[in-house]
């Protein structure tokens, strides 16, 4: 089942993939520009990281609960470590551990679970006891998690709900003395760029760019990625390509207790469209992206629970499978008529539909109208289906400024036999 803002990740590293029970999950994500390098059975053109900075250039050394500190242990070098990416979003707790491999990491446990922190911020400007309590409670397993595993460097995002509430720096300093961990609220630029180096790898260089989106449960992030040759002729990272972007200050949880999730009719539905789409016009440089997009060279790659749940219906999936999901290329046409199908269900139709369940019956019609906004203005002849985001976008950064990809070449190079 395609649950939350992103896929359904168990309590367990097998829920992520559907491992063994037991076995971490075999999950090997690679980072663009590297060498060529096999991945599974296919092989794919490389050059090298690509990675988005925070708001100071520095990631947050997580200060673990003195408890777990003494199951800690120090890798002898940075490429050996075990590194953690939480993000803490308005809808959902969201935890990766990885460890790095040639070119990329490889997932050893990962965690999600829906809190809808941000749940009533719309209305109250203030994050309500019972989010916060549902949301430490998923902090806490992922702190025991951090420590059981013996993470040496972590970095823990909070996002809109965090930003918009006017108790986000209290709720903080209450995760902090309760948890352990320290949160860091990021930007929205930030948060923009991460999404961007979490996805890098999924975009189609062969073309003029990409728009990127992130629906969120609270913000949704639009980038725009050009790719056409810099004046220079030098080689970009993907985070450097960003043209321009916005934040929207919709996700799928306010715009639907703004205009109803549960039960929701088409005239509804395009009063949410409408909403979105006025936002959207204020994109900055739109007139150019419009003219890059009617020519032809421009694609979709969108990252949220609202397209893998698209993605998953578009497959006929009876379970979640992010093989399967992640990558997969819809075409305009396929998104439109899967949106209609959704728009023209009733709320229990919803509800047992394997890709949609009761958790997100009330919300994927929301994000879907944001997602239209979208698609009305740009309308793209192909969208690609990102199961990644902010925090594979943060355990590139960690790496990348640790140096492990660039210590693991150096170590290849010792070991050739001289001339």
């Amino acid at each position: 089942m395609v649950t939350g803002d992103g896929p359904p990740e168990a309590d367990t590293p097998a829920g992520l993939v559907g491992a063994p029970p037991g076995e971490p999950p075999a999950v090997e994500v690679h980072v663009p520009n590297g060498p060529r390098q096999r991945i599974r059975k296919s092989r794919r053109r490389r050059r090298g990281p690509v990675y988005a900075r925070g708001a100071d250039g520095k990631p947050l050394i997580v200060a673990l609960p003195v408890a777990l500190q003494p199951r800690l242990h120090v890798a002898s070098t940075p490429d050996d470590r075990l590194y953690g990416a939480l993000d803490l979003g308005t809808n959902n707790c969201r935890l990766l551990i990885a460890t790095p491999r040639e070119h990329g990491f490889r997932v050893v446990d990962a965690f999600s679970r829906i809190v809808r922190l941000g749940e009533g911020v719309g209305a109250n400007g203030r994050l309500s006891e019972a989010a916060m309590s549902r949301a430490i409670e998923a902090l806490r397993i992922c702190a025991a998690k951090l420590g059981e595993r013996g993470v040496g460097r972590a970095r823990l995002i909070a996002t809109e709900a965090c930003r918009a509430a006017e108790n986000g720096a209290e709720f903080v300093t209450r995760v902090r003395a309760e948890t352990g961990l320290a949160l860091e609220v990021v930007s929205r630029e930030t948060e923009a760029r991460l999404a961007v180096a979490g996805c890098a790898s999924l975009v189609d260089t062969q073309t003029e760019g990409a728009i990127l989106f992130d629906i969120g449960g609270g913000s949704s992030e639009l980038v725009w990625i050009d790719l056409t040759p810099p004046a220079d002729g030098r080689r970009r990272r993907m985070s450097d390509r960003i043209r321009t972007w916005m934040s929207l200050p919709v996700g799928v949880v306010n715009i639907s207790e703004r205009h109803g999730g549960q039960h929701v009719t088409a005239e509804q539905f395009e009063t949410m469209v409408a909403e979105v789409a006025a936002m959207v016009a204020q994109f900055p440089d739109g007139a150019a992206l419009d003219a890059a997009v009617a020519a032809g060279g421009i694609h979709m790659l969108g990252t949220s629970g609202t397209v893998t749940t698209l993605a998953g219906i578009h497959l006929g999936l009876p379970r979640y499978d992010r093989r399967r999901v992640d990558g997969t290329w819809l075409s305009g046409e396929r998104v439109a008529a899967i949106v209609a199908d959704l728009v023209a269900m009733d709320y229990e139709a919803r509800v047992a539909n394997p890709c949609i369940g009761k958790e997100r019956a009330d919300l994927v019609l929301a994000g879907c109208a944001i997602l239209e906004a979208i698609r009305r203005r740009w309308p793209c002849e192909r969208l690609r289906v990102a199961d990644r985001g902010l925090r594979e976008g943060v355990l590139v950064e960690m790496m990348a400024e640790d140096g492990v990809w660039r210590s693991r070449g150096a170590a290849r190079a010792q070991d050739r036999p001289h001339a």
